[in-house]
């Protein structure tokens, strides 16, 4: 597959046009629609833009360092030229007045938006079973989930269909559907990109990244997107610069926590293979702990529901969306989100009212919230003594579809390994690792401390192609 780099190349010096990249990219979008990768298109609009950038080109007018490049965003991100319906009936088809920065940002250095990908509703989900448009299917096999919440847009880029796609990552929805299909995922630090024009989850550990086939493609998405925003108050300055030159030695922790019971056998193996790897090009590895690890996935389904219950009230059938029939206004807010909302949207909502609830507050969210505070304070620990941490992404490989999908428990332990990063507002990376016998893809996470995503996505690049 063409990279960013090569597609900017090919439309500058013309070789190709912008249009012929989106055209392209278009057709490869509906040639696998059976994935149900991609909820809607942007055709249209895709097309004008890419036009325009051909005649800036011929003018010799400035048009940006993402020339003529198509791209594919999640369909939680406001968008022009398509609706933006967050895979939840509830949004029906709402056309959004504005555009979120990130997109804005990408369209100002030449890229194009072909379209939007499915997702969990909401991004409530590790499957992309959860959407009301139906499940997306995994790249390498059709019978097993895609992974999620962006598994539309892991699908996108692992199908070829696009060279990037933008993801949202709330607790592990970049990082596990990337490692599902084998292409890399990028979860920023907290406050790295902005988020505002995206439909919001959980506000304390929502961040948004692209999903990528390479390391070098994410590094120039990357170097696009990062920065302040007068829009949203919690982005930080800009930081991010990709490096440049030879990876220095790095002193890596193996989490223990991370690699134990509850973990696939060939899981382990190719994580351990990759370790193997990382010594042999000179790295220092050794085992460390983070004790809370374990119990951070009862940390985040305590205070992430909690915060989708408040940032999910104001879908109330009045102001946009379904809007059901009712004699009085309370009917129509509950029957409004009854019909809605999917059954995980409402499970997420009955969890966060009932742990924000007078006589359950103390005992659960303020707990946990303290708990979120010792977490902080033990990866502040470890990145005193260690560069990087590493584990698995996820305890097992892609699952067959439907498989989870009674068994919520069992769902939210796919996002066990993940958590952690988002609790702590530190970066993570997915970068494939290799396969199992059956061919099904394996990511190996990468963890730093915070503001050092362009030296985790450095290290990952020089182990790309790297041989013992």
């Amino acid at each position: 597959m063409t990279n960013i780099q090569q597609i900017v190349d090919a439309v500058m010096n013309g070789s190709s046009t912008a249009k012929q990249q989106v055209q392209d990219a278009i057709k490869k979008a509906e040639d696998k629609k059976d994935y149900n990768a991609v909820l809607s298109l942007t055709s249209e609009r895709a097309l004008k833009r890419a036009d325009e950038i051909d005649q800036k080109i011929k003018n010799g007018e400035k048009v940006g360092k993402l020339a003529g490049v198509p791209f594919i965003a999640k369909d939680n991100f406001l968008t022009f030229g398509a609706p933006t319906t967050a895979a939840s009936k509830i949004l029906g088809n709402f056309k959004t007045p504005i555009q979120a920065t990130a997109i804005e940002k990408l369209e100002l250095e030449g890229a194009i938006c072909i379209g939007k990908a499915n997702l969990d509703a909401f991004a409530h989900g590790g499957s992309t079973e959860n959407s009301a448009y139906g499940p997306t299917k995994n790249a390498v096999d059709q019978t097993r989930v895609a992974g999620g919440s962006s598994g539309g847009s892991a699908v996108a880029v692992a199908l070829g269909i696009v060279p990037f796609t933008l993801g949202s990552d709330t607790g592990g929805s970049i990082r596990q559907p990337a490692s599902f299909n084998g292409v890399v995922g990028v979860k920023p630090t907290y406050g790295t990109v902005s988020r505002f024009g995206v439909v919001a989850m959980a506000s304390s550990t929502d961040v948004i990244g692209p999903i990528t086939k390479n390391i070098a493609d994410a590094e120039l998405v990357m170097d696009v997107l990062a920065g302040k925003d007068e829009y949203d108050a919690t982005t930080l300055p800009n930081f991010f610069k990709p490096r440049i030159g030879e990876v220095k030695k790095q002193k890596i922790g193996i989490v223990k926590e991370l690699m134990g019971e509850g973990v696939e056998p060939e899981v382990l193996k190719v994580t351990n293979d990759y370790i193997d790897k990382l010594r042999s090009a000179g790295h220092m590895l050794e085992e460390v702990s983070l004790p809370l690890a374990p119990m951070c996935l009862a940390m985040y389904y305590i205070i992430v529901p909690a915060e989708v219950s408040s940032n999910l009230a104001r879908y109330d059938g009045v102001r946009y969306g379904v809007r059901s029939d009712a004699s009085d206004l309370a009917e129509l807010y509950g029957r409004s989100r009854d019909e809605g909302f999917e059954a995980e949207n409402k499970r997420r909502i009955l969890i966060g009212s009932y742990v924000l609830s007078s006589g359950y507050y103390d005992a659960y969210y303020n707990k946990a919230a303290k708990a979120r505070t010792l977490l902080v304070q033990q990866f502040d620990a470890l990145f005193k003594k260690y560069d990087v941490l590493i584990g698995p992404v996820t305890p097992t490989v892609a699952f067959k579809l439907g498989e989870n999908t009674d068994e919520p428990l069992k769902m939210y332990m796919t996002d066990v390994m993940t958590t952690p990063a988002n609790l702590a507002g530190v970066p993570a990376i997915s970068v494939p690792a290799g396969n199992t016998s059956d061919g099904l893809p394996v990511g190996v996470q990468l963890i730093g401390p915070m503001k050092s995503d362009a030296d985790l996505l450095a290290l990952a690049k020089s182990m790309e192609g790297y041989h013992e």
